[in-house]
């Protein structure tokens, strides 16, 4: 059993308000006043944690109730919280929005804060609203009287006068007005087809203006409310988290850098608990696989941005063919689908799969269950796994090994095999340690194999 540290829920009365700016600042400006503070995204998202871990400096966690199930959430906090003073955790999309799903978890922020039983500071978009935030905010905090909705922080504030009267409007709501941020271009992170840019494309910009989002929170947000706001959240001890048992050694070569930045730290941890060597490697670069890797997980990013250089690698990808052609244990999750396809709009990638990747304007997004029909390196034919798709490409053809079904509808794609598992899926593996279980004894079991043993 782990303590819950001290904790509050960034919401958002929607997306695009500012969640992500004033969650990342308050993680700066509070671990500037010497706090440790621990991060986690609600949702799969893989960009905003990014932005957590350069605020906090330590990984930031995803806590996905549809993908892990909402009896792990309090788990997977407590690792994200594990060594901290203060867990700020941002949420998804509004407060309320979820997974529409409705033979699942609803997966919202809502749901996360009540599983948690922690506050909720609301981020209300104040540019274009004045005595009407009121409104707004009594109907978020009366909505359900299960959510506890204890501040706001007013975002794009226009003026001073602006403030005032936002201010004197929610006096009588009772809910605190910790802050009001004023519109600041070098608050905002430009935005690609996927949501912000990920960190690891401009990491030094983006701490400078991380430095700058601090210094403004500090003075423009009562950090001390704040704090107190996170310590009033009730004392809690959850389980600890899921573990995997350890399988066997081998070396595990784990895409890197700029191109493939999309990869969950409960998974990476996960696999070296169950006895993998997470070699790193940037294919934009590096022109052939880490010595002695048995395996090979190619997860997300963008691809598409820099498929010239990524074609322009070609030994890396000749060995990549070669190798997994070979056998070498392969998983690939969306980005990594497209690199190990024939081509991606037309620039050659590794040739594995037999498909040609090419970018849309068709963005398919959502929560799948899928079941593997043959066996892979996650586990026997038959297996069944919960992802979500978030991209704007397609592969063709798709591929037929995956039996998929999501709210808006069902169908058949991805590439199997015994060494082989290649989709557009992104699976969370916090609440299914198993599969880094079988994904490190396949690839052990080829190391054996290889050896004579």
């Amino acid at each position: 059993m782990v303590r819950l540290a001290p904790r509050l829920v960034v919401a958002g009365t929607s997306s695009g308000v500012g969640k992500t700016t004033v969650a990342t600042g308050l993680m700066a400006a509070l671990r500037a006043r010497a706090l440790r503070i621990g991060a986690a995204k609600v949702g799969p998202d893989f960009i905003d944690p990014g932005y957590h871990a350069l605020a906090t400096g330590r990984p930031s966690r995803n806590l996905d109730a549809w993908m892990c199930g909402p009896d792990a959430i309090p788990s997977l906090a407590g690792r994200a919280a594990a060594a901290t003073d203060v867990l700020v955790v941002e949420g998804v999309m509004g407060l309320f929005d979820g997974s529409g799903d409705p033979a699942g978890p609803v997966a919202s922020t809502a749901q996360v804060a009540g599983l948690l039983q922690a506050p909720i500071v609301l981020v209300v978009d104040a540019s274009a609203v004045g005595a009407s935030v009121a409104a707004l905010v009594h109907g978020f905090a009366t909505f359900d009287p299960a959510v506890r909705v204890a501040g706001v922080v007013l975002n794009r504030v226009g003026s001073d006068s602006h403030e005032s009267l936002l201010r004197e409007a929610l006096a009588p709501s009772g809910v605190h007005v910790l802050g009001a941020l004023r519109r600041h271009g070098d608050y905002a992170w430009r935005d690609r087809h996927l949501g912000l840019v990920p960190v690891v494309e401009h990491p030094d910009r983006i701490r400078r203006s991380i430095a700058a989002l601090a210094a403004a929170v500090a003075r423009d947000c009562d950090l001390d409310a704040v704090v107190a706001l996170a310590r009033s959240a009730p004392f809690v001890e959850v389980p600890d988290p899921p573990a995997a048992r350890h399988v066997g050694r081998t070396v595990l070569a784990v895409a890197g850098g700029p191109a493939f930045s999309f990869a969950y730290p409960d998974n990476l941890e996960l696999l070296a608990q169950a006895g993998a060597e997470l070699a790193v490697f940037d294919p934009l670069t590096d022109n052939r696989l880490p010595e002695g890797a048995s395996g090979l997980y190619a997860g997300g990013g963008f691809p598409e941005i820099f498929a010239p250089r990524l074609a322009a690698n070609r030994p890396l990808l000749d060995d990549v063919r070669g190798k997994v052609g070979a056998g070498l244990v392969t998983w690939a999750e969306c980005g990594g689908l497209l690199w190990l396809a024939r081509s991606l709009d037309g620039q050659p990638m590794a040739g594995v799969l037999p498909a040609h990747g090419r970018m849309t304007d068709r963005l398919t997004l959502g929560y799948r269950r899928a079941t593997i029909r043959a066996t892979s390196p996650l586990g026997p034919a038959g297996t069944d796994v919960r992802g979500h798709e978030f991209h704007y490409s397609a592969v063709d053809p798709p591929g037929d090994d995956l039996d998929w079904s999501g709210r808006t509808g069902a169908g058949r794609a991805g590439f199997a095999g015994p060494t082989l598992l290649a989709s557009y899926l992104h699976v969370h593996m916090g609440a299914a340690p198993q599969l880094a279980e079988r994904l490190v004894a396949t690839c052990t079991a080829g190391d054996r194999e290889s050896s004579g043993g």
